[in-house]
């Protein structure tokens, strides 16, 4: 049964809109800043960000014991602002990019799915949008 459940997770980054969309969208980015802990990564990332577009994250443990492909098609891609894509599971993500000056906020949402609880989902979640937020305030030009 698909769950109708929507989770919200937010950040506000030290960093500017144009640099912010880069490293969300860059394959290279993606696969430095997508792991919600050290002891995941991203190892293979395909991402074709227009309408219609295709990506594929492959997200593993490091010690090989698990992994899945994260992956879905983009269905609104408006730069600099908001991204919106449907996951291999139908269920629907939307992330706005709200620009206030040198900073700017992302806010993510998305379908919950059924198998792990809210709170697990809206951890992880963040927990990788945490990451990102650290890894675009590292290398921010």
């Amino acid at each position: 049964m698909k769950s109708k459940a929507q989770i919200t997770v937010q950040t506000t980054i030290q960093a500017p809109i144009e640099q912010v969309w880069k490293f969300w969208t860059s394959p290279e980015a993606i696969s430095n800043w997508n792991n919600a802990s050290p002891d995941w990564h991203t190892p293979y990332v395909e991402n074709n960000v227009k309408e219609g577009g295709l990506f594929l994250w492959r997200m593993e443990a490091k010690d090989g014991s698990f992994g899945f492909d994260f992956s879905g098609i983009y269905s609104v891609v408006k730069p600099n602002e908001q991204i919106q894509y449907v996951l291999g599971d139908e269920r629907k993500v939307k992330i706005d990019f709200q620009s206030m000056g040198s900073v700017t906020k992302v806010t993510e949402i998305f379908d919950a799915e059924s198998v792990n609880s809210l709170e697990l989902q809206q951890s992880g979640w963040q927990a990788i949008l945490d990451n990102f937020r650290k890894y675009v305030e590292k290398n921010k030009v």
